[in-house]
């Protein structure tokens, strides 16, 4: 007897069709092949053990069981139920009759309930575009499967509730979520505000042309002025997640496995992340926390950034290696993880914002009596020699950042809030959107924002005047601008011009994108 049900294998944010061929002849023995890890030939164990607790018989043939595609590795405890279900159909203790009809994915416990797995969101697409009329999970998972339309998703929490669905014993309703509702209830809520924030007004615009434009951004200033809570705000000004966006996070954070068990405030696990994600990881992160990859690959910091921020508080002291590897993801927006037998792509398009103090003291230039600067030309010297050029090039807006008066941080008058901020970003957004559309329909990397601009594209819609071009010129020259940092001053330029709702870009505009050169205009460096 030959019995095939099916399930999935998720390859970077995607899943590929997995299909479990249960062949049962008499004897009593069992083989497992089709490139399985350890994690799924332990698998027998478990299933062993959980139908014997729940008063099946252990198999009393010889099974082979091939999981299909054989030349992709199958990885993790989530192929338990198929195996499990394919091994009691062989014994002709489940009807069949649904198999060919529903993906079934899922771990056991030893007493038979199901445990969540990762990869949801991906299996789900995947299931629905091989064209299967639903899916079978673990109950904590259905809401993050039931956020693709078109086929039945089954949540349920024990392999009896299964085997009773699948033999028509017991009938149960399909879990359903309103992806369209979700998503415009949550779309615009924040829980930090840049009304909070007092003073820092050459900051706050700097903010506001870094998320207008989806620009990379680094802050210097001393010890608390308010570049962390700067920093924290900034999703709050970035234009809200379109559908398709918070699809794709989603499947990074499905993959990742952060998605079951994630509760919104109501207390009701989250189908879909609303919100653009801001990571803000360690600086002792590794190389491959941050990027991704590892034994058996998963996405890093940079990608379960993308769509959203990224902050890195105390640039120097991460490790050198690891800001390097992020030079290739910040151009690319993706980042590629190569290993024996796989190849796999993480999307990783984050906004890249940066913290640091001005020396290992953090008093540098700051003026201060009571904390003067304690460091020597060579600390300095080797404090800022950690970031190399290269990533300080990719970073387009550079900010100085000082602590605010008291006389600011009593003042009781409301700071302007993230709301109206965030209207004169989308208003620059849609103009974007608009010059990019025509390109965007014959690419297949489109593009969203004045930072994701190709040098041709910069060449077409950032041209400037002969008074702008001397300007330019001339601030090459004196600040030794390399050519990717003159591509950056015109895109910022460009973003600047964009919220003025400028046609062409001014001279003004260029001098306040050359203004936000501020490392390059400094004699900090020596």
């Amino acid at each position: 007897m030959l019995i095939k049900c099916y399930g999935a294998a998720p390859q970077g944010i995607d899943a590929v069709v997995v299909r479990i061929e249960v062949h049962a002849v008499p004897g009593f023995e069992f083989t497992l092949v089709g490139l399985p890890d350890n994690a799924v030939k332990e698998s027998h164990e478990r299933i062993i053990a959980a139908l014997t607790v729940n008063g099946y018989n252990k198999p009393r043939h010889t099974l082979t069981i091939n999981m299909a595609p054989a030349d992709i590795k199958k990885e993790g405890s989530s192929y338990d139920l198929p195996l499990a279900i394919g091994m009691l159909a062989a014994e002709e203790e489940v009807k069949t009759a649904m198999l060919e009809q529903y993906m079934i994915m899922g771990e056991l416990s030893l007493d038979g309930s199901l445990q969540p797995i990762q990869g949801v969101l991906p299996i789900a697409l995947s299931a629905r575009q091989a064209g299967f009329k639903g899916i079978i999970l673990p109950l904590q998972n259905a809401r993050e499967a039931a956020v693709v339309d078109g086929i039945e998703v089954y949540g349920l929490s024990h392999l009896q509730d299964v085997i009773r669905l699948l033999n028509g014993i017991q009938t149960f309703p399909p879990v359903q979520v309103d992806t369209q509702a979700e998503f415009a209830m949550h779309a615009f809520s924040a829980d930090l505000d840049f009304s909070d924030v007092r003073g820092q007004e050459n900051v706050r615009r700097a903010m506001e042309v870094a998320a207008a434009g989806g620009h990379n951004m680094l802050m210097v200033g001393p010890p608390g002025a308010g570049k962390s809570m700067l920093a924290k705000r900034l999703p709050s000004i970035l234009p809200p997640l379109t559908l398709e966006e918070a699809l794709e996070t989603t499947k990074i954070y499905s993959v990742a496995g952060m998605m079951a068990g994630r509760k919104e405030q109501n207390g009701v696990n989250s189908a879909l992340i609303v919100q653009r994600p801001f990571r803000s990881p360690h600086h002792t992160v590794t190389d491959v926390a941050l990027v991704g990859g590892g034994t058996n690959p998963q996405p890093g910091e940079i990608s379960l950034a993308h769509n959203g921020v990224l902050f890195l508080d105390e640039l120097p002291e991460y490790k050198r290696t690891a800001l390097e590897v992020m030079r290739q993801p910040l151009e690319d927006r993706h980042i590629s993880i190569t290993r024996t037998k796989m190849r796999v792509n993480y999307p990783a398009g984050f906004m890249l914002v940066a913290a640091m103090n001005p020396c290992p003291c953090g008093h540098y230039g700051e003026n201060n009596p009571v904390h003067p600067c304690t460091c020597t030309a060579s600390q300095i010297h080797r404090y800022i020699s950690r970031i190399s050029g290269p990533l300080l090039d990719r970073i387009d807006i550079q900010c100085d950042i000082q602590p605010v008066p008291y006389s600011l941080l009593k003042d009781d008058c409301p700071s302007e809030n993230s709301a109206t901020i965030r209207a004169r970003v989308i208003r620059a957004r849609s103009i974007q959107q608009e010059r990019f559309s025509a390109y965007n329909q014959t690419t297949k990397s489109p593009i969203h924002c004045n930072a994701q601009m190709t040098p041709k594209l910069v060449r077409t819609y950032c041209q400037l005047d002969a008074e702008g071009d001397r300007l330019l010129a001339y601030s090459m020259d004196k600040l030794g601008l390399s050519a990717r940092a003159y591509d950056r001053i015109l895109k910022v330029a460009r973003t600047i011009a964009d919220l003025a709702g400028a046609q062409h870009i001014a001279s003004k505009h260029l001098m306040e994108a050359i203004s936000y050169r501020n490392i390059d205009r400094s004699d900090w460096l020596g």
